[in-house]
């Protein structure tokens, strides 16, 4: 894989923010839906990917800066030559030359040649490991020899991120989704009912494998809901605007509101000013402790065209009940 800055095109001196808009820049450049007549789009997008999960994540950036990692995200592990020089006697920790083995690094992990006996205060190979890696040689104690471990084994396969675009009705009352990953894999997910915009969907285990037979990486779908032509998402509450006729508003009425589970009736007062709100609870989004509401809003609508009768009774209720509604703002 090629340098993740490279990849990015930023600087190594780039800020996290400016890191971020560059890869949100080019995901949608190089989004495979953007790019269908490109075969090498999903390995471009995988590519870039890879290389956010490394300098995205601060302190993935750090190690990848000090050489820890390479640009997939491996540990750089050169191996122990010999351990020739360093103290008295040949080893750097006071054994005898010869003493100790060699240790490289490959796809199947570390590998053993050659052979090791412990010497008197010599620091034990197999504790070096284990401080490094967590792991512990096949038979412990002075004198035994270190069995073959297969680190690579406990690296982790790295995650996959996409984005899956649902409506309303599905963030309300949940579903199945298929949806192509960037790596060209298909995957099946559930939306979680009451899933809010921007909320991850993790789906453990089904993102690209480990180099060494370890557990595979995650898949990490990032949900976004399509606006809606009546409602609007509040958080786990729906907004509404409602059309109501003058007369509806003067003398009241009986009107029927949509919902995401069907339309109900509302009592508008006598008198409602546009712009009044009306809350019906539970009528909004799934959530915990409890679902949200819909607040309703009531918008007066006049007829298209000229009504002269309109007109006429405006003037005279005009003439008769002077009424000023901006008199309180100066």
């Amino acid at each position: 894989m090629r340098d993740p800055y490279e990849v990015l095109g930023v600087s190594k001196g780039a800020s996290q923010e400016d890191i971020k808009k560059a890869y949100r820049k080019l995901a949608k450049k190089l989004h495979p839906d953007s790019n269908k007549k490109d075969p090498k789009a999903a390995t471009k997008f995988a590519e870039l990917n890879g290389a956010y999960e490394i300098v995205g994540d601060d302190d993935k950036r750090k190690k990848f800066d000090r050489g820890e990692i390479d640009a997939e995200g491996k540990p750089r592990f050169q191996g122990f030559e010999g351990f020739s020089g360093g103290r008295p006697g040949g080893g750097p920790f006071g054994g005898r030359e010869g003493n100790f083995e060699s240790f490289t690094w490959g796809p199947e992990g570390v590998r053993r040649s050659g052979s090791r006996r412990g010497g008197a205060g010599g620091a034990d190979f197999e504790d070096i490991l284990s401080q490094m890696f967590g792991m512990r040689g096949g038979r412990g104690g002075p004198g035994a020899s270190f069995e073959a471990e297969d680190i690579g084994s406990a690296l982790r396969g790295q995650d996959v991120t996409a984005t899956a675009t649902i409506s309303l009705n599905e963030a309300a009352h949940g579903g199945t989704r298929r949806i192509e990953l960037p790596i060209g894999k298909e995957v099946e997910f559930k939306i979680p009912p009451g899933i809010q915009d921007g909320k991850q969907i993790r789906l453990r285990g089904q993102g690209m494998p480990s180099p060494g037979g370890g557990p595979s990486g995650d898949v990490l779908i990032t949900v976004s809901i399509t606006p809606h032509p009546l409602f609007k998402v509040d958080g786990h509450n729906l907004r509404l605007d409602l059309p109501i006729t003058l007369y509806e508003a003067v003398l009241g009425a009986k009107v029927r509101v949509p919902t995401l589970d069907g339309a109900v009736e509302l009592s508008i007062p006598a008198n409602t000013s546009s712009g009044r709100v009306f809350r019906l609870k539970g009528k909004g989004l799934p959530g915990k402790p409890a679902a949200g509401d819909l607040y309703v809003t009531t918008k007066i609508v006049l007829p298209d065209g000229k009504d002269s009768e309109l007109e006429e009774l405006m003037k005279k209720w005009r003439d008769q009940n002077p009424h000023d509604p901006r008199s309180g703002l100066g």
